[in-house]
């Protein structure tokens, strides 16, 4: 099949295409500069031919997101309706990836995929109107949402711990729990929903289990031998950020069909392979 990944050069779009060529798809990766989602005619051009379109393309700076509302809003609300027509368009498979932050994120148990959305950010009113718009225009459209994602071609939330780790000290929230995910297993999870032609929807894509970033870190002091590192348990409060995080955004997953990998698992793969 002829894959197209919108947002092709982040951590997701890295793993995603090889994960896809070992497989011996035809994958095309596409940056923000390669195709714009908010221009439906380039939109066009480019997504024309295709199979699957996996639209990982979004406005992921969730502070900044506060005080350019309208900007994120272009690329993760109007951006996704402006794919799904292209995909229309062009007969292809959608996947469009979404977030934990759509729900707000104050529950005591995992949210379900027909949870109520309420979110409490700039960053996930975007997100959830990128969902509602994806599912008013293409009703055979997959909706995935991950969380926690870390991966090989990306700065994420593992690597700033260990740079940081290099001080000896380190403060870390105690008050969010969420499912760190690794991009390599949510790419193998999305090939299989459509090689396995799941029908359109919404779907959890996260490694199985939950923890908190507080004790994430200290797993991740221990695997890397790092014990020395002394780690000091904050709350989410003792940081003045614009955008509220979600406190709670554990996903559920009933799909029917197979769960990714537990989060610690992946964690030792992903620093085997680091």
């Amino acid at each position: 099949m002829r894959w197209t990944i919108l947002g092709g050069h982040g951590m997701l779009g890295d793993d995603l295409s090889s994960v896809l060529q070992q497989r011996g798809h035809i994958v095309r990766s596409l940056s923000s500069s390669d195709c714009d989602v908010r221009s439906p005619a380039q939109l066009a051009v480019r997504l024309a031919g295709s199979d699957v379109i996996v639209n990982a393309a979004a406005w992921t700076a969730v502070d900044l997101a506060e005080s350019r509302e309208s900007e994120a809003f272009a690329v993760n609300s109007l951006g996704p309706y402006n794919v799904a027509r292209a995909a229309m368009e062009a007969g292809a498979r959608l996947v469009h990836i979404s977030t934990d932050y759509v729900f707000s994120g104050d529950a005591t148990v995992p949210y379900e995929i027909d949870s109520p959305l309420n979110p409490q950010s700039a960053y996930g009113r975007t997100k959830a109107a990128g969902e509602w718009a994806v599912q008013s225009i293409d009703g055979s459209a997959l909706i995935v949402r991950t969380a926690w994602l870390y991966g090989a071609a990306g700065d994420n939330f593992i690597e700033k711990i260990l740079r940081s780790a290099a001080s000896g000290q380190l403060r870390v929230v105690t008050d969010q729990v969420g499912q760190p995910t690794w991009t390599r297993d949510l790419a193998d999870y999305i090939v299989g929903l459509i090689e396995l032609k799941r029908s359109g929807g919404i779907y959890h894509g996260t490694n199985s289990g939950s923890v908190s970033r507080f004790d994430f870190v200290h797993r991740l002091m221990e695997m890397l031998h790092l014990t020395h590192v002394n780690i000091d348990p904050c709350r989410s409060a003792d940081f003045v950020l614009p955008a509220e995080r979600p406190g709670y955004s554990v996903l559920q997953h009933r799909n029917g069909i197979e769960t990714m990998p537990p989060w610690e698992d992946a964690l030792g793969r992903y620093l085997d392979e680091r």
